[in-house]
């Protein structure tokens, strides 16, 4: 069973990094209490907490203003085109302002991600916001459903959170070949131009020619050996893909 959940959050954490869009669900002030469903994207933050850029004038904010308790669907159609046996996510929590330390970092995130978002600065009714994960459902097709361990999701900064610098410069002066082989690997690209940009619990993040790509670990990571241990782990999987 542990193998399973484990699995289960693997899959889920994929979906969850990759997607980045889906149905914010917050509850109606104009209409008491009822469940009101908009579309928003959203980036990840270092940990698995979710930024959203919200505009105060929008029917979401105003309803999250009433009342903080909200929840994130994101779904992906599978290859057989079977609706019903797709993958969806749902979060679970409390939304509300980002916080003043974690501002800056959660503007580069957003920012990198997507790029147009900066222009919404200019309107002064924009804000960030961050989903504080208290529950997670799963349903990852038939048979593959599980409400899972919400510790992985919750807003816990990792121990190595005041060493992104050193990490990033670290890899990409010294270690490009890892990056370019786990680009390769894991999204069929070759680009010996690739560069770490910045990184999460669940991995790192590749900014190439082909834009942002999401280069995911097996497993959490919440300390600083455990990362560096999952960067070697990754290093010898995917060895055979340094060739250009």
């Amino acid at each position: 069973m542990k193998n399973s959940l484990a699995k289960m959050d693997y899959n889920a954490t994929k979906l969850y990094r990759n997607r980045l869009h889906g149905i914010l669900s917050t509850l109606s002030k104009e209409h008491n209490d009822y469940p009101f469903g908009s579309f928003v994207t959203y980036v990840p933050s270092k940990c698995r907490t979710a930024y959203l850029y919200l505009s105060d004038l929008a029917e979401h904010t105003e309803n999250l203003h009433y009342n903080s308790k909200s929840s994130i669907t994101i779904s992906r159609p599978n290859d057989s085109g079977d609706i019903q046996n797709s993958e969806r996510l749902t979060l679970v929590g409390d939304l509300g302002a980002v916080v003043e330390e974690d501002l800056d970092d959660c503007k580069m995130r957003f920012h990198s991600i997507f790029p147009e978002s900066k222009k919404y600065s200019e309107m002064h009714d924009f804000k960030f916001y961050e989903l504080k994960i208290k529950h997670v459902r799963w349903i990852g097709g038939f048979g593959k459903i599980a409400w899972l361990d919400a510790e992985n999701w919750s807003h816990k900064a990792p121990d190595w959170h005041g060493n992104e610098s050193k990490i990033i410069d670290h890899m990409n002066d010294d270690h490009g070949n890892t990056i370019f082989s786990a680009l390769h690997g894991q999204h069929g690209i070759k680009d010996k131009s690739a560069k770490m940009a910045f990184i999460s619990t669940d991995g790192y993040y590749i900014d190439c020619k082909r834009g942002l790509h999401f280069i995911q670990f097996s497993e959490p990571c919440f300390t600083m050996k455990k990362f560096k241990d999952m960067l070697i782990k990754l290093a010898k999987e995917y060895r055979n893909f340094e060739r250009y």
